[in-house]
């Protein structure tokens, strides 16, 4: 089995937490070199890694022993620094959001193909296991035609760092919202045009600048509308997805999912009738039928969604790297994420505070 060696930028939450802390468990990876501006976090990385350490990403440039790059920089940075990374040699796995504007995501398309380097982004959710059990249900076509999907990134918080600031393209769309904006526009399948965006924001608890409600609505002919919140303001937490659809709808969260379905063959056959409905008494009345549900339920066989979504998506980088296999997660399909998510903060312009001159 070939090792890859890589690099992490940054060692915060994202580079030390999810990024360091899965590859220590993966064989198939080693830390070669961390970059951290703060010499507190470098000298943590030495001793956690036995790798070396930088203070600035530009050290690495000339080392041609690094099989990819993990950037996890500030998120305003994540799309100057791919680039620059790119245009240096190096294979990126870059963190979310791949950028502010659709606009940047073309030039760090561009810049990887100029380059012949991979370029990912780590939309690590699109393999969490409550998707992909979503996933299978619909395809079964049990529910019939979606109608609606509704889904939920809810919880009730007060937040006061950098994720909070709109000069770091922060706040809940742009930090929360890769995921479930990634969910939903794979279930939307929509990637050969542009969905309709509707989007209301709002900044409640937070004391940044930035929003920290998201209500998102899209549409798509000929697909099912799909409700989308991302809310701090929400005292009774709920990450849930529901689905309406023609013969049954499905109702969960991120560790049990439940679903009820009739079967055509099954139900009453029924005509339109245009005149008034009576009983067999000639009383007035209202239709009305028994069904016969099936209800099916799933839970998730492993607790560690996260770690587990993570594997996920190391494997495609894996994979893309040692045997050139595609990316199942497109840059395509996030230069779409981004441009929903640049409609939302255009529909939405939020006023800096404090006032700036």
């Amino acid at each position: 089995m070939k090792k890859l060696n890589l690099a992490i930028i940054g060692q915060g939450r994202s580079g030390r937490n999810i990024h360091g802390q899965y590859l220590l468990t993966d064989d198939r990876f080693r830390i070669a070199a961390v970059v951290d501006a703060l010499p507190e976090r470098r000298e943590r990385a030495a001793k956690e890694y036995g790798c070396d350490v930088y203070a600035d990403y530009r050290e690495l440039f000339g080392r041609t022993d690094l099989d990819f790059v993990v950037n996890s920089t500030f998120s305003h940075l994540h799309a100057p620094v791919t680039v620059d990374l790119l245009n240096h040699g190096f294979n990126v796995l870059c963190e979310k959001p791949a950028a502010k504007t659709p606009g940047q995501v073309q030039e760090m398309i561009d810049a990887a193909e100029k380059n012949g380097r991979m370029l990912a982004i780590f939309q690590q959710s699109r393999f969490a296991p409550y998707f992909e059990k979503v996933k299978e249900v619909l395809a079964s076509g049990v529910l019939g035609r979606p109608v609606q999907i509704s889904i939920a990134f809810n919880g009730y918080a007060r937040r006061w760092d950098w994720q909070t600031c709109q000069d770091f393209n922060a706040g809940s769309l742009y930090n929360t919202g890769p995921h479930p904006v990634d969910q939903a526009l794979n279930l939307l399948d929509y990637y050969e045009g542009e969905p309709t965006v509707f989007c209301k924001m709002d900044r409640a608890n937070t004391f940044g600048d930035a929003e920290d409600y998201v209500k998102l609505i899209l549409t798509a002919p000929d697909r099912p509308l799909i409700d989308l919140e991302i809310s701090s303001c929400d005292a009774y937490p709920s990450y849930t997805y529901k689905i309406q659809g023609t013969r049954g709808g499905l109702s969960g969260s991120m560790t049990e999912i439940h679903w009820k379905y009739y079967s055509d063959l099954d139900a009453p056959r029924r005509e339109l009738i245009r005149t008034p409905l009576s009983d067999a008494n000639g009383i007035p009345c209202y239709c009305s039928e028994s069904l016969t549900w099936t209800e099916e339920s799933w839970s998730c066989p492993d607790p560690r969604t996260f770690s587990y979504a993570s594997h996920r998506l190391y494997d495609t980088v894996y994979a893309h790297l040692t045997q050139g296999t595609p990316l199942p997660v497109t840059m395509k399909q996030v230069k779409q994420q981004i441009h929903v998510m640049n409609q939302c903060h255009l529909q939405n312009p939020l006023p800096p505070f404090p006032p700036q001159d």
